[in-house]
């Protein structure tokens, strides 16, 4: 089911497999969001959790037991209700069935509220843990956004701008995080965007400020992307492929480390959330037209 919020600036719609983002255009028709055109990518913005990217060989343990677990988790794959639906607003929410605790053995609910206020959606993550022991995940992004975002212009007509120093963290062949980081170049800045960028698969960054800035100097639509509680910040497109589209992932935690079958009591970075508790975690998308 498709649900759509809306103001007088923009039209968001969000799917209730995932609660992931199918839109966002605005009044004149502009779609800013990618269409999952297979050819390069079906997905749109996929939600990740409770992990995020690849783990060794598909797997982790946790108390002794392997559990598998495929790429960015399960929650893209899981239906979610639609709660407190307003005309600008509607949280959607999952929790643990059979099927998610035979992966991952905990009670959970987790969700997404979506919220309009004139040019900008805010994104709140939200997870609850309903069990009686730690709830452990990570989570994070990956929200795609067409470029070029008006006619006549080209792909390399675009450029991100951080307010950050960052590290780019290395990915391994089997791309899973290596101990590697190098300082990532920028123009005063700015990271022109060109294809070949991607030809290895995503740059993971580290400090890369947390608000990212996708524009063209030769036009005027553009996204503000705003990430004020997750330290990481992937960008991808498909690699080797002329794709006409930019991922902009911000993520709470990173993918698996190369060789190492993760243990997920210690894995790095993720969040241990006590029995009964709500961790939230806000982000926002801001539409330049």
């Amino acid at each position: 089911m498709i649900i759509t919020i809306q103001n007088d600036q923009l039209t968001v719609r969000v799917s209730t497999r995932g609660a992931e983002m199918q839109s966002i255009t605005t009044p004149d028709g502009a779609e800013y969001l990618w269409q999952g055109d297979e050819t390069y990518w079906p997905g749109r913005a996929t939600n990740l959790f409770p992990f995020v990217g690849r783990l060794h060989e598909g797997a982790y343990t946790y108390q002794g037991q392997r559990y598998e677990m495929g790429i960015h988790g399960f929650l893209r794959y899981q239906e979610t209700l639609p709660r407190d639906r307003e005309q600008q607003r509607v949280y959607l929410e999952c929790g643990a069935d059979d099927d998610t605790l035979a992966k991952y053995p905990f009670p959970f609910r987790a969700g997404l509220d979506y919220r309009l206020e004139g040019d900008t959606l805010h994104i709140t993550y939200r997870v609850h843990n309903t069990g009686e022991q730690v709830l452990i995940f990570g989570l994070g992004g990956h929200p795609g956004f067409h470029v070029p975002l008006e006619p006549g212009l080209q792909f390399e007509d675009y450029a991100l701008r951080f307010q950050g120093s960052p590290q780019r963290l290395l990915l391994s062949e089997t791309y899973l995080m290596s101990p590697d980081r190098i300082p990532f170049q920028l123009e005063d800045g700015v990271l022109p965007l060109r294809h070949e960028l991607f030809d290895h698969d995503a740059i993971v960054l580290d400090n890369p400020g947390r608000t990212v800035h996708l524009f063209s100097e030769k036009g005027r639509r553009g996204v503000t992307l705003n990430h004020p509680h997750m330290p990481y910040l992937g960008i991808w497109h498909r690699p080797r492929t002329t794709a006409p589209y930019v991922c902009l992932e911000p993520w709470l935690t990173l993918p698996g480390r190369h060789g190492v079958l993760e243990d997920l009591a210690t894995a790095p970075g993720t969040i241990h959330l006590p029995p009964g508790e709500v961790y939230e975690n806000p982000m926002s998308i801001q539409i330049h037209r």
